[in-house]
């Protein structure tokens, strides 16, 4: 499995159709990350009017892209089409917590289209996330279904996460170990299932879509109720590591009094720094990502703010390591990390500009995550997408031919 689609085929067939999937493969990923003008295709591809024409016709033959009329005010001479991404083609998202199992509905043009949060009282095992997700999707099917397809499932685990087949090693905060995810869900859905982790898949949608669009190389780390974690981006590409385990900065260890007694977590960023303190100490006992946001900003106890200045100091060693090491222009930080850095931005940063190389810090830039509270149902839908973004045609067929053998609609095409 791979988090970001290659732009060729693996299709069959002679040379000039492998090189129609290529470049119907270029195009779709282009529209994925944001509407075009048809001339704009023409330009970023190098193809000219008519190839980039006929792609388009094919795309929206698909039922994966339709042509809208340009903004006038922004034209100059004759005005070119707006080409866009068919948000009725969706991936669905999945990403299991601690205190919820959330569950999101992303259509192909990057927007979350629906978001469901399942709140448990505790982790829930294997079995109970695969019985609630399954029962949760079997209610949406109807509704995307009838419009549109489901192309699959991404699931983003807490946890690490085995990059060629989606198992889930260990994920300590839900107490899974060596589990199949990837195959009990398929199998209790009937779609295809991707599995990763969940800071990995959230670097991939601020890369894209958020923060770090356009930027080559970026650390992003996410702090959610199950600790942190975090994902890689260098020279534009993820960073899985051997085996896609690559970016667990929140079991380095941040406070260096240990001594030979300790477990493997004594003095790691995710010990020191912790959503459940933050929530404590606001009173709470679980909260979604608005909630919390609005708590901590409406705060004005001493004690909060002296446990937020603590976890930055540390959050801060972290990053300073993570500057000297891997030498990025831009670090991410969101869930509750994003939350706290933006009670004082200006202190986490001098924090790290302080204990850094001052050459690898000073094009460093430390920014909050954009997409919010969406940031891991997008990042997990691109899970979904991968397959369908690396060869259109090919996916399209296999779905209809798939759905036809179950005796079910082949699926719709642009109305």
């Amino acid at each position: 499995m791979t988090l970001t689609p290659p732009l060729s085929s693996g299709g069959t067939g002679g040379k000039g159709d492998r090189t129609r999937r290529h470049n119907l493969s270029r195009v779709l990923t282009l529209l994925h990350r944001g509407a075009q003008l048809r001339s704009q295709l023409t330009s970023q591809t190098g193809l000219n009017r008519s190839t980039i024409a006929a792609l388009v016709a094919e795309l929206t033959e698909l039922g994966l892209a339709y042509e809208s009329e340009p903004d006038p005010t922004r034209q100059v001479g004759r005005p070119s089409p707006m080409v866009n991404a068919d948000a009725r083609t969706v991936g669905i998202a999945i990403n299991p917590e601690i205190d919820a199992i959330t569950i999101g509905v992303v259509g192909l043009d990057g927007t979350l289209l629906k978001r469901i949060r399942y709140e448990t009282e505790s982790p829930s095992t294997v079995a109970e996330f695969v019985k609630i997700s399954s029962v949760i999707i079997e209610s949406l099917k109807g509704e995307y279904e009838a419009a549109g397809r489901i192309v699959g499932i991404g699931v983003a685990v807490p946890g690490l996460v085995q990059v060629d087949d989606g198992l889930v090693r260990w994920a300590p905060h839900l107490g899974w170990r060596d589990a199949p995810v990837s195959q009990l869900l398929a199998a209790a859905t009937g779609y295809p299932v991707w599995t990763a982790n969940d800071a990995s898949v959230g670097a991939l949608a601020e890369h894209i879509y958020g923060a770090g669009r356009g930027i080559t190389d970026l650390i992003y780390l996410n702090g959610g109720a199950s600790g942190i974690g975090g994902g890689i981006i260098s020279d534009g590409r993820p960073v899985a590591g051997r085996a896609g385990y690559a970016g667990e900065f929140g079991h380095v260890r941040v406070v260096t009094n240990a001594n030979d007694g300790d477990t493997r977590e004594e003095g790691s960023l995710e010990t020191e720094v912790n959503r459940a303190d933050l929530l404590q100490a606001l009173g709470l006992t679980n909260a979604d990502s608005e909630t919390f946001d609005d708590a901590l900003k409406g705060s004005n106890d001493p004690e909060v703010s002296a446990l937020v200045r603590r976890q930055l100091l540390s959050l801060g060693t972290s990053l300073r390591n993570a500057v000297n090491v891997l030498n990025p222009e831009v670090i991410v930080l969101g869930g509750f990390l994003s939350s706290i850095f933006l009670t004082d931005p200006e202190f986490l940063i001098e924090r790290v500009r302080a204990q850094a190389l001052e050459a690898s810090f000073e094009s460093v830039k430390i920014l909050p995550a954009q997409l919010g509270a969406d940031l891991l149902m997008i990042g997990a839908s691109e899970l979904a997408f991968a397959p369908l973004l690396e060869d259109p045609a090919a996916f399209c067929t296999e779905l209809a031919d798939s759905r036809e053998k179950n005796g079910e609609p082949a699926g719709s095409q642009r109305l």
